[in-house]
């Protein structure tokens, strides 16, 4: 009888669990679809590479940033990148240029799946952003991201304010503040969890 109750505990626990992270996952991807991240892949992991991403980096910012000023929504702001594409992937292209390089460049907007990401005051959930996804050469390096809509690049020196801004809810702001190291950690968890899911189809 006892063995019996401590299965039926593990249980209860277990679609405890389940049923919270499939809550917490839906807030999440509710969130992650009301954000666009800006995604710079290097082209190798070579010291000279990782400093080319960081250059490409601050020439796309500086691009779309202004493009991005007066978006109201994601939808918004995915038409102004869309339509600037080439641009983008032409000022990517001069950086690495102007670095002595001549690894070609890809610019495109895709769906991309991101994990947890802890800033200083606040904690962007894993889940499926769209993106920006800068790759420079053979793509194969490590890689940089942040979110250009709302504008978090420079993370916690304007990231709630941001996100205010753009009209997120005080359930969605509350899901990414407070204490940041115990979000991440629940982020994470139930990135685990979601993966464990993920094994059983």
């Amino acid at each position: 009888m006892k063995w019996k109750i401590w299965e039926l505990s593990l249980l209860m626990a277990l679609v405890l669990a389940l049923l919270w992270a499939a809550l917490l996952e839906g807030r999440q991807q509710a969130l992650a679809e009301q954000l666009i991240r800006l995604h710079v892949v290097a082209h190798t992991d070579e010291r000279a590479d990782q400093e080319l991403k960081y250059y490409v980096r601050d020439r796309v910012r500086a691009e779309v940033e202004p493009l991005l000023a007066s978006a109201a929504s994601r939808a918004e702001a995915e038409a102004e990148l869309a339509a600037h594409l080439p641009r983008i992937a032409e000022i990517a292209e001069e950086a690495v240029t102007a670095w002595g390089e001549v690894y070609s460049v890809r610019a495109h907007l895709t769906w991309e799946r991101h994990p947890t990401r802890a800033y200083e005051s606040f904690t962007l959930p894993a889940g499926l952003y769209r993106s920006l996804r800068v790759e420079i050469g053979a793509a194969v390096g490590q890689n940089w991201w942040c979110v250009v809509f709302p504008p978090l690049c420079l993370e916690a020196a304007r990231g709630l304010t941001a996100l205010e801004a753009a009209g997120f809810s005080e359930e969605e702001l509350a899901l990414v503040a407070g204490d940041v190291s115990g979000y991440a950690m629940r982020f994470r968890v139930l990135e685990l969890i979601s993966g464990v899911r993920g094994w059983f189809g």
